[in-house]
């Protein structure tokens, strides 16, 4: 058996047990309480609860023993990759993504960063009392033989290349390694994903052990100690770097339906960086297949947010069922949102068309006006603008429904990081960036 198998079992009495779960809430200081804003139109924060600090070797540790051996001073965050409802009142889950990372310029080009190379992205279990956010459980992501799967770079040549935390030495790739953004959990208590790298969606069993990747047709990723099917859409090899699937939704029926955070690269990176068109894709998991696919259109960056002029900072981080085939769409940048009411509709299924070959010229991606050239984009209507509602973090990545009235948000903090040469001091500790992890309440006034 090796040591990794042993450690997957004890980090199973980790979470059942509680008792080095005691030992890491003790560890958790309480946020500060912010009271309820002003809010803009129909909408106003009712709470905001802050996560306190942890440090990350101490609870990647308790999962996974020996797994983070310098943690360089950073805490646990990035939790805020999404968010969703666990059953009791004030609980959710929420998962990590791939770890602390940034890039570092050197010698003109930008690397890419992980500091903590050991971390393995794990699905926490969190509890909104108060002004606090209390971690219940934690469960860490791993391979078919209980091994981390980390969140390091899968392919060279594909994903950016790994380095240490000062951009100087490199890391190695690993097939395994997952970017993790999206979650919901299934009726049967297995968890599906989503991921950036493939992109992939993750089916992971109640435990946190990888059952099955499905990614693009002809990615060709081998070496992964799971299973991996290729099972979607090979126009997806398209996906921008560092912005492959983001956001996930679970519909009443079981479907799933999945965000591209940013446009696929067709035909080229320049294409991609000026499109407003993403993609939405619904895959059946009793099917094991994508059943439909759906043309986005994001409004003006100018419109979702005031300060900004790039189109290519355009991004979905969160899809949220809310009945029947509706969904709730976060558009954002990084410091400003605005949820879209969306229904899926069958007659605008592009899937298999002429769309989805990346030769077609001009692509989705470079049409000014799709829905003029016969593509259906689905409709949407705003529900609120999250950007004029005081109180809303930047960064905000999960979005899950409370109730009719009630929205829960939650930011990525990405750690405490900040990308540059200056993020470490000369000692190697992280200068934290004092963002902190928070779930924050907003009721609507209208419902939904």
């Amino acid at each position: 058996m090796s040591p990794h198998a042993t450690g997957r079992r004890r980090a199973h009495r980790f979470v059942a047990g509680g008792v080095p779960l005691a030992v890491i809430a003790a560890l958790v200081a309480a946020g500060p309480a912010i009271g309820a804003g002003d809010g803009h139109g129909d909408a106003h924060v009712v709470r905001t609860a802050t996560l306190g600090d942890i440090p990350l070797g101490a609870f990647s540790n308790a999962l996974l023993p020996g797994s983070v051996d310098n943690d360089r001073g950073v805490d646990l965050g990035g939790i805020g990759s999404d968010i969703y409802p666990a059953g009791r009142k004030g609980e959710f889950w929420t998962v990590t993504d791939r770890g602390p990372n940034g890039q570092i310029k050197v010698d003109g080009t930008k690397r890419r960063t992980f500091p903590v190379p050991g971390f393995d992205p794990a699905i926490v279990k969190i509890r909104v009392t108060g002004d606090t956010v209390k971690v219940l459980d934690a469960i860490p992501i791993t391979t078919a033989s209980g091994k981390p799967v980390t969140g390091l770079a899968n392919q060279k040549g594909r994903d950016e290349a790994p380095y240490t935390y000062d951009a100087r030495t490199p890391l190695t790739y690993n097939p395994n390694g997952l970017d993790t953004e999206g979650i919901v959990r299934a009726a049967d208590g297995s968890f599906w994903l989503v991921d950036e790298y493939g992109p992939s969606l993750v089916h992971v069993s109640a435990r946190g052990k990888v059952l099955t990747r499905y990614v693009p047709e002809g990615l060709g990723l081998t070496g992964a100690d799971y299973r991996v099917v290729e099972a979607l859409p090979s126009v997806l090899l398209n996906r921008k770097v560092n912005r492959g699937f983001e956001g996930l939704a679970q519909l009443p029926c079981g479907d799933l339906v999945i965000a591209v955070q940013s446009p696929l690269s067709l035909p080229d990176t320049d294409a991609g960086e000026a499109s407003r068109t993403t993609r939405l894709l619904r895959f059946s998991p009793k099917k094991k297949a994508v059943t439909a696919e759906y043309a986005y259109r994001f409004d003006p960056v100018n419109v979702v947010d005031p300060s900004e002029d790039d189109t290519s900072e355009l991004k979905i981080s969160s899809v949220v069922a809310v009945g029947g085939n509706r969904l709730l769409v976060e558009e954002r940048t990084d410091k400003a949102a605005r949820l879209q009411l969306v229904r899926l509709d069958r007659a605008a299924n592009i899937l298999g068309s002429r769309w989805d070959d990346d030769t077609t010229s001009p692509s989705l991606e470079q049409l000014d006006d799709p829905a003029a050239s016969g593509v259906p984009v689905l409709s949407k209507r705003l529900v609120v603008d999250l950007g004029k509602v005081a109180g809303v973090p930047g960064k905000i990545e999960g979005v899950a429904r409370v109730d009719r009235d009630t929205l829960a948000l939650i930011n990525d903090n990405d750690f405490g990081m900040t990308d540059g040469a200056d993020a470490f001091d000369a000692q190697g500790r992280l200068v934290d960036s004092g963002i902190e992890t928070s779930v924050v309440y907003v009721r609507l006034q209208h419902g939904i």
